[in-house]
């Protein structure tokens, strides 16, 4: 009788509504509850009535009238009122020795300075006396429990008292204990109180009163219970003391509640607590499932193991229904018994949302924590995933969420009767899904293409993909074990699906429209994208090729990541034979797909200029990839007799590769990752788009729409005559010529383009030097608009234009065998730095090209010998190749160089040579860039040789000519007696240019070298070699004077030999004259090198 009064008595809930109004102090709203409801909170109210009000305020003002006269009738309060008269300054000296003496080792709960002279129990001392005796009382319990706590015990400290124990005197405790705590505060902490209380009998419900009359500490008390708590709570008898506490807290303010389930979440602690607290209120959908979906799908990996921990120990212990996961998986498999009905088939759409969240979260429950279900349940959810859902996108999630349940959770076929129910609800998808076919209203994404894509994984035998397929699907990442998917792997390809009915399924299904990179889910391109690389559509001979077409065209931007990968695929089923296993032997595959023809590929780019690039980026990319393909393969598909379709340069020539290239570039989040494998093809097979120092240029980076860095496109229609009208005068009246180019300039791509043949045309009539250089400029940057469009046919007629009348009309095919026609052109175009330049970058293309198409030639026509030959054979043609393309860089380097000469036709003046200077800085440039990708030609031009008025113009010239230091000594070995006074004045340019270590090595072989020709020549070779290298010992003594005494010594030599060979040689008058003027020569350098080495050098 006794503890069930104690029960109906504690049970009684402490009113939430008059906390919330005592903690934000609106003590005059609570006349309005029962003298019943303001009783646990009498210690606060009455300890506030009780202090002096601030000066100024009256008593009334704190707590109105009623409110004073409700607290007033307490029974209780004359207690509190002795409780407030107690002498708190000695308690507190008694409370400290008390915890002083706690402290102590061995101490004894007998050993009390507070509990004196306790005759006849606790109990009966405390009924017995007045307040301060009782304060003191329950003081002892509280620091002897603290001081018991910490102590290692292998069970949960409960502390036996006669005072705790007894609900009797809880009222009091409590009121005792709330005093005790706001007049102590220096050495009673709450916390500390509330851990030991803990420990006690009727600990939670005394640890809710006290916080109740001390409102501010709410949340402290909260955090450190949750700090101190479990990581699962329900497995030991103080972690369920400990959750019921925060359990009556929470009730006591469920403002808070929420806020204690994060603090639970974010500390790991209390996963039970955060349960009881979803269900608080019985709102499944609203609460719920959304917590513990956020948990088992948010991004903190630590909090989703201690979720999966909780819950998979939780399934370990016995079931019972005050446990916090029965309690959860009751609620939610009550929240999904209201979408299925007995008398429908069907889930109603206002209901298809609300039940796919719950798949969702059933799918994260089985594959991230292991929840297991008992047979009720797996019943349930084999009910609600074979419902017939409506036809609308969010039915469609559904249906695809219930297949991705049914991968996911295994246990849903251990039984023939689900296995059958589960088949016919597949078989119904597929004649629903067939029955949809065009009438689709617009709905891009459904439930069929899943379905076939899962077949094509199964017939595969790729589970891991099935697996990744449904991760994918769920949003989240779950261990879906192999073996597990083996009987639903015999439904889908024995009972439903059979390759070949999946291969011609896959074929009649529509193609997206308007694919892009926006829309979710699986679609018909990742079917076929699969059965492509499995190859089923060639093992059963089912042509693609017209489905990937139109899929490529009705493709928009941003581009679906799937689509490149679907090209590659495609393209490596028509030039890769695949296998397949006969018995026990594997056989060739026959080729069956088709390759894109040149109409279908022209087709796509007749609207190149469109806002919508998508379709024109992938049919480039097919297209370099087949290239690409073809060439690697090229000897296996000899070798199986097999011919493949190859794309003719006129093909490529018709596609604005340079203007796609560099719209991918620009957009490249919208192209899917698709732009470096574009430049990675591209630099392999068009070389010459790929010109670095063209990219390197900070050049004006056309757009779609026409516009660029500082500047809108207005398109504008030019009469065709006009540019004939405007050139022919541009000497005398270059206006006209300036604003029409001007306006050219600001064309778009397309339009500009339209006048490509108009503008080149005219190339020749800006060359004279009586041309304005704005003119010349202008048509420099309108051309290299041009050239982002279409380059190969813009340099093909430019270089018919810049050629001297009666010259041959040259293809691109011709000026890539043969580049040096280019150089052929009008004399006056290297007097013309804008036109040059022009002319300097279509050498640079089409001697690249040149290169590749010399490559490619070898790989197409491999040696037809036998196999013990053919690696030596083509090696021989790989080092003609080489020969070859050495011949043409270093005809091409001897020419311009020669360009960099003055000329009779050059005329004198300030304008003359600064025209000349900037054409030998432009070739120079050019020569570097030359040099630099290929160090060997560098050498093979200087042992060619140039003229020496140029070796100054080339050092200085080209940075790129200190690698000629390495060859130095060979070149002074060489048998020719030019080339070796080419190889002294060229050591002697770059010890001035370069005053390095290295160049001071050269310079003394070069100054040994002449000292043993001193000797070893005839009158004629030595006049021959020394006259012209006599001013490069000036330049060496310049660089280097430690070499001074060094050429002192030759030029003694030297002059020795010529006195004395005079003095032999009298009457051979010419020989005479000849050392007499080199021993002239001698004495004259001599003096130079005196006067501008030693006499000019100065100390400071």
């Amino acid at each position: 009788m006794e503890n069930l009064s104690a029960a109906v008595w504690l049970n009684q809930r402490i009113n939430s509504e008059v906390f919330k109004l005592i903690e934000i102090g609106a003590t005059d709203e609570l006349c309005g509850f029962s003298k019943q409801e303001l009783s646990p909170f009498l210690p606060i109210l009455a300890r506030s009535s009780l202090i002096q009000p601030p000066e100024g305020m009256g008593r009334a003002a704190l707590h109105p009238k009623d409110t004073l006269m409700a607290i007033a009738e307490n029974d209780r309060m004359n207690n509190i009122v002795n409780i407030l008269s107690v002498d708190f300054l000695a308690l507190e000296m008694d409370v400290k020795k008390e915890m002083q003496l706690r402290q102590k080792i061995g101490s004894r709960e007998q050993d009390s300075i507070l509990l004196q002279n306790c005759q006849g129990g606790v109990a009966v001392d405390f009924e017995k006396n007045e307040a301060q005796r009782k304060i003191r009382l329950i003081l002892s319990d509280i620091l002897f429990i603290l001081s018991q706590i910490h102590e290692p015990r292998s069970e949960y400290y409960m502390k036996s008292s006669e005072l705790f124990d007894n609900w009797i005197f809880l009222d009091e405790i409590c009121d005792h204990l709330s005093i005790a705590l706001v007049e102590l505060p220096s050495v009673l902490s709450l916390v500390d109180v509330c851990e030991a209380l803990l420990h006690v009998k009727y600990g939670p419900w005394i640890i809710c009163r006290l916080v109740a009359n001390l409102p501010d500490s709410f949340t402290e008390i909260c955090y450190n219970l949750i700090s101190n708590g479990d990581k699962c709570e329900e497995e030991s008898e103080g972690g369920i003391i400990r959750l019921e506490a925060l359990k009556l807290l929470c009730r006591l303010n469920p403002r808070m509640s929420l806020l204690i389930r994060s603090r639970c979440v974010e500390m790991c602690r209390m996963p039970a607590l955060t349960m009881f607290l979803s269900l608080e209120d019985n709102d499944v959908e609203k609460n719920l499932i959304p917590f513990c979906t956020g948990i088992l799908l948010g991004n903190d990996q630590q909090v989703r193991n201690w979720f999966s921990a909780y819950i998979r120990n939780g399934q370990k212990r016995k079931c019972d229904s005050a446990n916090s996961l029965s309690r959860m998986r009751e609620a939610l498999f009550l929240y999904l018994e209201k979408f299925l009905s007995p008398n429908s088939k069907s889930i109603d759409s206002s209901n298809v949302v609300r039940a796919s969240t719950l798949l969702r979260l059933v799918c994260a429950l089985k594959g991230i924590a292991s929840f297991k279900f008992n047979d009720k349940e797996i019943n349930d959810l084999v009910s609600l995933i074979t419902l017939k859902a409506p036809n609308t996108p969010p039915g469609y999630r559904f249906v695809i969420l219930s297949l991705c349940t049914l991968l996911s959770c295994p246990s849903l076929l251990t039984t023939s009767e689900h296995e059958k129910i589960i088949i016919d609800w597949i078989k119904s998808l597929i004649k629903d899904e067939a029955a949809r076919g065009e009438n689709a209203n617009g709905v891009n994404s459904s439930f069929g293409e899943i379905l076939l894509l899962m077949a094509i994984h199964f017939h595969s035998n790729q589970l891991s993909a099935i697996s990744e397929l449904v991760c994918t699907t769920l949003g989240m990442k779950i261990a879906i074990r192999v073996n597990s998917m083996t009987r639903i792997k015999q439904i889908f390809i024995q009972d439903i699906f059979t390759e070949q009915v999946v291969t011609a399924h896959a074929v009649r299904v529509p193609v997206t429209p308007n694919l892009n990179g926006d829309q979710l889910g699986f679609l018909p391109v990742h079917c076929i994208y699969q059965l492509i690389k499995s190859r089923a559509f060639t093992k059963h001979k089912v042509p693609i090729k017209d489905w990937i077409y139109r899929q490529i065209n009705s493709s928009t931007l941003p581009m679906h990541p799937v689509l490149p990968a679907l090209l590659e695929v495609y393209t490596q089923s028509i030039l890769v034979p695949g296998t397949s296993t006969v018995g026990s032997t594997k056989v060739l595959l026959e080729l069956t797909n088709e390759p894109l023809t040149d109409n279908e590929v022209l087709e796509a780019f007749k609207t190149f200029h469109n806002l919508n690039l998508a379709p024109q980026l992938l049919i480039l990319y097919y297209l370099l990839l087949y290239e690409d393909n073809r060439l690697s393969n090229y000897r296996n598909l000899i070798q199986l007799g097999k011919k493949v379709k190859t794309y003719s340069g006129k093909l490529f020539s018709q596609i604005p590769i340079k203007f796609l290239l560099q719209e991918a570039q620009k957009h490249q989040n919208n192209c899917g990752g698709l732009f470096p494998s574009l430049l990675k093809l591209l630099t392999t097979h068009f070389p010459q788009l790929c010109i670095v120092h063209e990219w390197l240029e900070d050049s004006t980076s056309l757009s779609v729409d026409g516009s660029s860095k500082g500047r809108k496109c207005q398109d504008v229609d030019i009469p065709k005559d006009s540019f004939e009208k405007a050139f022919a005068v541009i000497s005398d009246q270059p206006v006209d010529a300036i604003k029409l180019l001007e306006t050219c300039k600001n064309l778009s791509p397309h339009n500009l383009w339209s006048h490509s043949k108009e503008i080149v045309s005219q190339i020749r009539k800006i060359l004279p030097p009586t041309v304005p250089r704005k003119v010349q400029d202008l048509y420099k940057d309108i051309w290299y608009q041009l050239n982002n469009v279409y380059p190969r046919h813009l340099w093909e007629i430019t270089s018919n234009s810049l050629l001297p009348d009666g010259s041959l009309n040259l293809t691109a095919d011709e000026l890539t065998m043969d580049p040096l026609q280019i150089l052929r052109c009008d004399p006056q175009v290297y007097r013309c730095p804008p036109v040059l330049n022009i002319l300097l970058h279509i050498l640079a293309a089409t001697l690249a090209s040149s290169k590749y198409f010399l490559t490619k030639h070898l790989m197409e026509n491999l040696s037809p010998v036998p196999p013990g030959t053919v690696v030596q054979t083509d090696v021989e043609k790989e080092e003609m190749k080489n020969a070859l393309v050495a011949l043409q860089d270093s005809a091409a380097v001897q020419i311009l160089l020669e360009a960099c000469l003055p000329n009779q036709d050059d005329k004198e003046g300030l304008a003359s040579d600064l025209t000349i200077k900037e054409v030998q800085s432009l070739i120079c440039s050019f020569l570097h860039q030359m040099f630099i990708s290929d160090p060997m030609l560098a050498k093979l031009v200087h042992f060619q040789g140039y003229p020496l008025e140029l070796l100054p113009i080339t050092v200085r010239g080209i940075p790129s000519m200190h690698i000629c230091l390495d060859y130095i000594p060979e070149l002074l070995a060489q048998p020719q007696i030019e080339k070796q006074v080419f190889a002294i004045q060229l050591i002697s340019h770059l010890s001035v240019q370069y005053a390095l270590p290295k160049s001071l090595n050269s310079a003394r072989i070069a100054v040994g070298f002449m000292n043993q020709m001193v000797s070893g020549l005839v009158s004629e070779e030595r006049a021959e070699v020394f006259i012209p290298a006599l001013s490069a010992l000036e330049r060496l003594c310049v660089a280097f004077p430690p070499l001074v005494e060094e050429v002192t010594g030759l030029l003694l030599h030297l002059g020795k030999v010529c006195s004395a060979q005079n003095a032999v040689e009298r009457n051979r008058m010419c020989r005479v004259v000849r050392n007499s003027y080199l021993l002239r020569k001698v004495n004259e350098t001599q003096a130079t090198i005196m006067k501008h080495v030693m006499l000019d050098r100065r100390i400071l």
